[in-house]
């Protein structure tokens, strides 16, 4: 087997193209023929180690991956050679092969795609657990995303749509506010690269007058920084502002204000909220498949890379250059 392996803390440039030995599946597990690996905004940082997850080295990046079941551990019961399945991996994907766990595997829907199943379920699982389990969005309600291009962005306005809400759309360029509006966005807004004090009072304002005066009733913040706060200035009564990402950085905002809005900051986690709820979990995996045969949602792969070019991919989401989702193609 092949694999991109971070042997240092650091950058893309630091990932090492390596032959290992073929792994066999302990108790329990399954060996995956990867066939596509998705490349998300966390990979980035558990190679640098700023990720919540330290997985001790060497080890290849990579949380989520599709592909075929070519070896099956003692003890498996649901899954057997030849199965195409999902896998949440954490780490590990960046590879031709790697064993999982098979509670951490879900059977592939008939006729979806490998590269649409290895880039589904992180950004849509956390975006439909961030609407709906955690600010319980309604129909006729008002969705503003920030970051609105990127993956999970992306998966929020579909998913904000299908749920019946108008959606604005907040990202950095035009071309992103277009890929938005391809997507579903009712309304775009394009904010600074650097948001000063006078940036975020017009983007506050914007987003005012966008709403009538109202202000947003959920905010989905994948970006923090300094773009946090200009939103929740301008969230409505008894709105939720949600906690996805921090590419920005970490925000600090003045508790004041969700007192005057009467408003909550909800954190999103939702790695560990499929541990802490796995059948809530799979309610919602069911949920976005079925979504998927609908043509509700479906992960726009805009870029692919090979396993060996895995350092450019991660260059590629770093520099926030993404539309949609990238994949690596095995």
């Amino acid at each position: 087997m092949k694999a991109m392996l971070s042997t240092a803390a650091g950058g893309p440039e630091t990932l090492e193209l390596t032959e290992l030995p073929d792994p066999s599946p302990a108790k329990g597990e399954v060996r995956i023929a990867v066939k596509a690996a998705g490349v998300n905004f966390p990979d980035t940082l558990i190679i640098r180690d700023l990720y919540q997850m330290k997985p001790p080295r060497p080890f290849a990046p990579g949380g989520e991956v599709a592909g075929v079941v070519d070896a099956v551990g003692e003890g498996v019961k649901g899954l057997k050679e030849g199965d195409k399945v999902i896998a949440m991996t954490g780490f590990g994907g960046f590879a031709t092969h790697l064993c999982v766990a098979e509670a951490r595997c879900l059977p592939m829907p008939d006729g979806m795609p490998f590269e649409d199943a290895a880039c589904l379920v992180l950004t849509y699982g956390t975006s439909h657990h961030a609407l709906k389990d955690r600010a319980a969005i309604k129909e006729g309600e008002t969705l503003l995303i920030l970051g609105a291009a990127g993956g999970v962005g992306a998966a929020a306005i579909e998913l904000g749509k299908a749920a019946g809400a108008r959606v604005i759309a907040a990202v950095s360029s035009e071309d992103k506010a277009a890929f938005c509006k391809e997507l579903g966005a009712d309304e775009t807004l394009i904010y600074p690269r650097d948001m000063d004090r006078a940036a975020q009072k017009e983007f506050s304002n914007q987003i005012k007058s966008l709403t009538g005066g109202k202000g947003v009733d959920v905010a989905y913040d994948a970006v923090g920084g300094d773009y946090a706060e200009p939103v929740v200035r301008a969230m409505a009564w008894a709105g939720r502002f949600l906690v996805v990402g921090f590419p920005a950085g970490i925000p600090s905002i003045p508790l004041n204000l969700t007192l005057l809005k009467s408003c909550q900051i909800v954190g999103v986690f939702w790695g560990a909220s499929t541990m802490v709820d796995p059948k809530g979990h799979m309610e919602n995996m069911n949920e976005l498949f079925s979504m998927y045969s609908k043509g509700q949602i479906k992960p726009r792969v805009t870029q692919t890379f090979t396993l060996e070019d895995a350092g450019k991919a991660l260059e590629y989401i770093s520099d926030r250059k993404v539309l949609g989702k990238v994949a690596l193609t095995l």
